[in-house]
Order: structure tokens, then C-alpha cells, then sequence
């Protein structure tokens, strides 16, 4: 088992987490919803990085998350299902 020290990074606060064993890690990674949560993340965050490059600065992931589900995500769910079939 490990532990993660509590860590606060301005008004986000990462709290203290006992790792799971493998087998449930596995199974997480394997989970449909899962994948799909991570493949958004990347999505936001080159989102984040194109809009930013724009900006001139970094623009935060809470702008960038929110700008491109305002404004790209139901496109690219669409899209997704396209390919998947």
C-alpha cells in the first residue's frame, strides 16, 4: 500500500490516497467510461494549449475545460461515434 502526502496547489488540495491493488487498477483502466474520460482530458488539454498559444499566456485548464465543452464537445462525441462504428 502507498500513500500520497496531502499536497495544496493554490485552491486545489490533493488529498492522501491508499493505492488499490492491480486487479482493480486493471479493471479501472479497462472501463469504457474510463477511456472515455481520458480521451476528453486530452482532448482539453490541447485545447488548452492551442488556446493558449493564442492567448499569448497560459489560460488555465478551468477556461479551457469550459470553453471546449461550451463550445467543441458535442462535435467531437459525434465524431468519436462516427468512428466508432
Amino acid at each position: 500500500m502507498v500513500r500520497l502526502k496531502s499536497v495544496c496547489f493554490g485552491m486545489i488540495r490533493i488529498k492522501t490516497v491508499k493505492r488499490k491493488s492491480p486487479l482493480q487498477d486493471q479493471s479501472l483502466r479497462s472501463s469504457l467510461v474510463y477511456q472515455e474520460f481520458l480521451a476528453e482530458r486530452d482532448e482539453i488539454m490541447k485545447h488548452k494549449w492551442l488556446e493558449s498559444e493564442k492567448a499569448g499566456h497560459d489560460i488555465g485548464y478551468d477556461k479551457a475545460f469550459m470553453d471546449w465543452i461550451m463550445n467543441h464537445r458535442d462535435k467531437w462525441r459525434a465524431a468519436r461515434r462516427l468512428k466508432k462504428q
